[in-house]
């Protein structure tokens, strides 16, 4: 499935940034989060910040390999009151660095896509999710815009097989050739996973026209499962098929 274009991803990292900052402003910094067991609300601003200035950096490098530090000069405030306004400026920074960056561009990167975009991609789902941490810490619904929740799974689905870098776990989704479907009720598409004796990646769900597994959900509502922002007995979803290939899945496509 086509990614949506580079544009409106730049544009969508300034928008769940200021939202993101917006949730902060006044809120108490020690608020734990659920869905990051172990974080306050200040340790999911300085992340999201921290993130924002480490792709910059090296979108503004274009590296072209690994690189073997991760030290960027974060200028965090000592004060956790001022972590909305620094996690503010750090978009700001991104956007000036998309702006002198051609999306085209060959990288390095830890996914599959090797161009700058894949940085603006996951940039933007990185904050969006962690803005979602953000307002279910508070006790806030959160809501997801649908096209934004279509490419987020795409993009989680695309990139998943890379992960084992940090997410070792992913090294488990290996099969015989077994598939799940994973499937937008409100429309975007659907999207087949085929675990193999080597690993796992998506297929042409035409060529797999019945899955051994399937789960529907609306796009927002998948998009959060597959992040673990929600569970699948939450009652939201339509399963169908081997729900222990579908448990093996979810136990460790962690990200």
């Amino acid at each position: 499935m086509p990614a949506l274009p580079s544009a409106t991803h730049q544009a969508a990292v300034a928008a769940e940034t200021e939202r993101f900052a917006e949730l902060l402003l006044g809120a108490d910094p020690t608020t734990e989060v659920p869905s990051c067991p172990g974080w306050t609300l200040s340790n999911l601003a300085v992340h999201a910040g921290s993130v924002h200035r480490w792709f910059s950096k090296l979108l503004d490098q274009r590296v072209q390999e690994r690189p073997t530090s991760r030290e960027v000069d974060l200028q965090l405030p000592a004060d956790p009151a001022d972590h909305p306004e620094w996690l503010a400026r750090g978009a700001s920074l991104a956007a000036a660095t998309f702006a002198a960056t051609d999306p085209e561009l060959p990288m390095w990167a830890w996914g599959a896509d090797q161009h700058a975009r894949f940085w603006i991609r996951r940039m933007l789902f990185e904050t969006l999710v962690h803005r979602v941490d953000a307002e279910l810490a508070l006790g806030r619904t959160p809501a997801v815009d649908h096209a934004l929740a279509v490419d987020g799974i795409d993009e989680f689905l695309t990139n998943l097989p890379f992960a084992t870098l940090f997410a070792p776990g992913v090294a488990e989704l290996r099969g015989t050739g077994r598939t799940i479907r994973f499937t937008a009720t409100d429309g975007g598409g659907d999207w087949t996973v085929q675990l193999r004796p080597d690993g796992f990646g998506l297929v042409e769900t035409a060529a797999y026209p019945a899955p051994d597994a399937s789960l529907g959900g609306t796009a927002a509502d998948l998009l959060l499962l597959l992040y673990g922002r929600l569970e699948l007995a939450a009652g939201r979803f339509e399963t169908a098929g081997d729900r222990q290939l579908l448990d093996h899945w979810f136990a460790h496509s962690a990200f």
